[in-house]
């Protein structure tokens, strides 16, 4: 299709089209445009979808035939209009009929977003400082202890609690009157210290007491019932535990995966974790 375009710059990153479509290229539209319109209507001594052209425009209108044809016409002058001038559209246009001169032209403007133009630096001389990807030796360590923490088995310990101990607990809660709060009661919940998933105060609270101790701390609920209301927690601990790491031998590496040995074990974690540090140096470079 023939489309005659002006390009006007409205912004860095916004352009305005002018196209002038000459009528001529308006031909295949008009085809259509008949042939749809004769399909719409019924028209006494014709079927339906074979009405002339003629007639169409004596009882519609040349108007509605043409609005028809330029619909129809104007996306393919767009895009022809697009690649003419080499632009790369971001987003769907406005596009504004701003003359019809019936048998000579039509006039449509278009107004679209663009990709910026920019210069993109020589960024084969950049260079960024990124961590090392490979395994050491302790990264190979922690994978498998790990793997040893998902297999450890709870031992009781008659010692203070600290973090990374399970401890078994009874919570109760009163007012400073002394009632009791049963939202707040809860028997032989396990718990591992310093993960900071009970109540706020808690791990605090708890943390150094013994099997039989019951250490409180003070709490106010933010929402329910109790809201804003000031509450004492008291801690039961009725069992301290620690985890007991099974060993690491062929017994155990049989067991927890499938491998045999001590050794294929140990390179498969050196290739697993040197995969995840691969990741994040590359995470690394990009954030830099």
């Amino acid at each position: 299709m023939y489309v005659k375009t002006d390009l006007e710059s409205l912004s860095p990153t916004r352009v305005k089209l002018t196209v002038e479509l000459p009528f001529d290229e308006l031909q295949p539209s008009f085809d259509k445009a008949y042939a749809s319109i004769a399909k719409q209507v019924s028209v006494p001594g014709f079927r339906k979808g074979k009405v002339p052209a003629r007639v169409i425009e004596q009882r519609f209108g040349r108007g509605a035939v043409i609005e028809e044809a330029i619909n129809d016409a104007v996306p393919k002058a767009y895009e022809d209009a697009l690649r003419e001038k080499e632009i790369v559209p971001v987003g769907r246009p406005e596009v504004d009929v701003t003359e019809i001169e019936d048998g000579e032209k039509v006039t449509f403007t278009a107004e679209v977003d663009i990709r910026p133009e920019f210069e993109l630096p020589d960024y084969k001389a950049i260079t960024v400082e990124v961590d090392a990807p490979e395994a050491s030796d302790s990264d190979i360590d922690e994978h498998i202890d790990n793997l040893r923490t998902r297999f450890a088995s709870l031992k009781d310990v008659d010692r203070a609690c600290a973090d990374g101990d399970v401890l078994l607990v009874d919570i109760s809660g009163s007012t400073d009157s002394g009632d009791d709060v049963d939202d707040l009661s809860s028997s032989a919940m396990s718990y591992e210290m310093g993960t900071d998933g009970m109540l706020p105060g808690f791990d605090d609270a708890v943390r150094g007491a013994s099997t039989g101790e019951t250490p409180t701390f003070p709490f106010t609920p933010s929402n329910g019932d109790w809201a804003g209301v000031s509450l004492t927690v008291t801690a039961t601990v009725t069992a301290v535990r620690e985890r007991e790491l099974p060993a690491l031998d062929e017994e155990f590496v049989t067991m927890a995966s499938e491998f045999d040995t001590v050794d294929e074990l140990r390179e498969d974690a050196r290739s697993r974790v040197g995969r995840l540090k691969r990741m994040e140096q590359g995470q690394q470079a990009r954030e830099k």
